[in-house]
């Protein structure tokens, strides 16, 4: 795990084998993801890409959960935990689904919508990570549902510049519509006061999103929540900057220090 993820320090406060169960479940994941979005990455891994990827993938999930051999190194790695942990294997399916999602998807005409590609890249991931803590409460899913949500459209207003330049844009046409913003104002990169409003609104939705989380977090599950309790508050900050920055989200990419992810993961683990 690259201590340069937003997650690195989330895991650290795990217990050995659920962070190596983790650690397993995010690289498989992000081995996906790559295959859409670093293509060039993955290609020079021998992965891949593409279409071609995405059938790949669903192949070789189906091998780990077969108890069959699987073909990558990822699978290898997280094989021994989809017994030890009873990983769920719709989840894996769904964040597949989702990353398939970026080959045909462009653009969101709907919240609606773009709440189904959340639920399916981060809220699935959620899903997993629950199994693996050994969270009891059944409100531990719904939290999982919301956290995942709230953390993708964090992703979303904190890369609108970056996915603009891949042709993407995630932010709902509804959205930008009552806003009065176009795509073309937010591919000028210039903070008009239709942007603002739109990046102000957006921010406005993540923040209920994390809202939901923390109304559904489990008390009983408190302890086993650290991690992603963890992550929650990360994201938040980096939320938080973009709406400290006058909601400009071209001419930096908000970012947390590491000293201060660090603060943050200490005050979390001994809120826990």
């Amino acid at each position: 795990m690259a201590r340069k993820t937003s997650f690195y320090y989330s895991f650290l406060v795990l217990p050995a084998s659920q962070r190596r169960a983790i650690i397993a479940v995010w690289d498989f994941c992000r081995a996906v993801d790559d295959a859409v979005d670093e293509e060039p990455a993955s290609a020079a891994a021998g992965l891949p890409i593409g279409r071609a990827a995405v059938a790949f993938w669903r192949e070789e999930i189906a091998r780990v959960f077969a108890g069959q051999p699987a073909s990558t190194d990822q699978g290898r790695r997280l094989q021994p935990f989809v017994v030890e942990f009873d990983l769920p294997r719709q989840a894996f399916d769904d964040v597949i689904d989702g990353v398939a999602m970026d080959l045909d998807t462009s653009r969101y005409q709907t919240f609606d919508e773009l709440f189904e590609y959340c639920r399916r890249v981060a809220s699935a991931v959620g899903m997993i990570c629950i199994r693996i803590w050994g969270c009891r409460d059944e409100g531990a899913r719904d939290y999982a549902l919301y956290l995942g949500v709230a953390l993708q459209l964090t992703n979303i207003l904190r890369d609108v510049k970056g996915d603009l330049e891949r042709g993407r844009v995630y932010l709902p046409l509804d959205d930008l519509k009552a806003c009065s913003c176009t795509v073309e104002d937010l591919s000028a990169g210039v903070v008009t006061e239709p942007v603002r409003r739109l990046i102000k609104f957006e921010c406005g939705r993540a923040r209920e999103f994390y809202q939901r989380a923390i109304d559904a977090r489990p008390a009983q599950d408190r302890k086993r929540l650290v991690a992603a309790e963890i992550m929650r508050a990360v994201y938040f900050e980096t939320l938080q900057r973009i709406e400290r920055s006058g909601h400009d989200v071209f001419t930096a990419r908000a970012r947390v220090p590491k000293p201060r992810q660090a603060l943050i993961a200490l005050r979390q683990w001994l809120w826990s």
